[in-house]
């Protein structure tokens, strides 16, 4: 959007508490308010500040779970393998279920 010329202008009237939401959901995202707005007429989940930082962390959780699931395959693989190794990978998997269980209703919500 940025590489466009906006060359519209419309006037828009709001609420004085409608204005200071405005202002302080944009100054939050780092933006002015004619580039929030134009955010959300745009609709793109990814664009969100907030969506981008909880998929971020999403995938951080998800790399860190997949190296200790990666040490007890290859535990498992040595003959190595032990029940107290199959109880954490249950304890990953769930852990694991539950961050992506929150990202989804977090997004959803946005």
């Amino acid at each position: 959007m940025a590489d466009k010329v906006h060359s519209v202008r419309k006037t828009l009237r709001l609420m004085p508490e409608e204005a200071k939401e405005l202002a302080k959901k944009a100054k939050g995202n780092g933006m002015n308010e004619a580039e929030y707005i134009r955010l959300l007429i745009s609709q793109k989940p990814n664009d969100y500040p907030e969506v981008r930082k909880l998929l971020k962390e999403l995938i951080n959780e998800i790399n860190r779970i997949g190296i200790n699931i990666n040490q007890i395959v290859f535990n498992n693989n040595a003959g190595l393998y032990s029940k107290d190794d199959k109880t954490q990978l249950i304890a990953y998997m769930r852990k694991l279920n539950q961050k992506v269980d929150e990202a989804v209703s977090q997004i959803g919500n946005q």
